[in-house]
Parts: C-alpha cells; sequence; structure tokens
C-alpha cells in the first residue's frame, strides 16, 4: 500500500477486521508511522447483456428484481421469494463463466425460475419476453411447458 501522507510504500498491518464482505486493514507506514485505514472488497465479475436490438449494457441486478417483480405483482409471491428468483438467476449467469450474455439466456434462465414458482408469473414474463401478439401464443406456451 501507498501511504497517503508520504507516498512510501512499506507498511506494516496493525489490526485486521472482517465485516461483511470486505477487510478492514489498520496500517502503519514504515517511513513515516502514519496509520490509515485501507478495505478490501471482493470485485464481483461484470456481466454484459446483449439485447435484442444489438445493444450490448451492464447486466443490472436491480433491473433483473424489476421485471421479475413485474411478472409477479399481485401474486401470492413474497419480496423474498423474488430476491431468492433473482440471485439465483444471476448465480446461474455468472457459473456461466462468460463476460457476455444473451437476453435469451437470461430470460430463459427466469422463465425456468418463474415456472417452478408461479404459472400466472411465468406467463406474465413470457408474454413480454417472447412478445406474445395473439392469445393462441399463449395458449402455445403453457400446453409446452418447456421447463
Amino acid at each position: 500500500m501507498i501511504c497517503p501522507q508520504c507516498k512510501a510504500e512499506n507498511d506494516k498491518v496493525i489490526e485486521t477486521r472482517t465485516s461483511g464482505e470486505s477487510v478492514r486493514r489498520r496500517r502503519e507506514c514504515l517511513n513515516c508511522s502514519n496509520r490509515f485505514t485501507t478495505y478490501e472488497y471482493v470485485e464481483k465479475a461484470s456481466l454484459t447483456v446483449a439485447k435484442r436490438d444489438g445493444r450490448r449494457e451492464p447486466f443490472r441486478y436491480e433491473k433483473l428484481v424489476s421485471g421479475i417483480r413485474r411478472a409477479c405483482a399481485k401474486r401470492p409471491i413474497s419480496s423474498e421469494k423474488i430476491d431468492e428468483i433473482a440471485a439465483l438467476v444471476e448465480k446461474n449467469l455468472v457459473q456461466l463463466g462468460q463476460p457476455e450474455v444473451s437476453y435469451a439466456t437470461l430470460g430463459d434462465l427466469v422463465m425456468k425460475e418463474l415456472f417452478k414458482t408461479d404459472s400466472v408469473a411465468y406467463v406474465r414474463f413470457a408474454s413480454v419476453y417472447k412478445e406474445f401478439s395473439e392469445v393462441g401464443e399463449f395458449v402455445k406456451l403453457v400446453m409446452e411447458e418447456k421447463f
């Protein structure tokens, strides 16, 4: 670490504490005896979503939760369950090990989890994701039940 006072690179760690998802370290510069605090965090891998229209945008967990929440509106699904679904989808995306995922992959993962949770939420999400324009498409989706 570089000392914020004298810019020297020699220091020693005096104390280490973990707090949630970070590590707090108190350090002392061996050059000027200045004490300072540093924090270490696990860097999350950045994910990009390739959209239907060809654009690319960073994956946003909040946007995922919002979409799932809309599909589950007025259904007997708790906020905790919605967060659980979103966390599982995000975990599955990260496990793919790819820096970029398609909207189709993301949508299919959400549909798979909603199918297991609530059939109405599943159909609501699918209607937007699959861009249904006719009632027959809804019926076909429900009859297929591929998850």
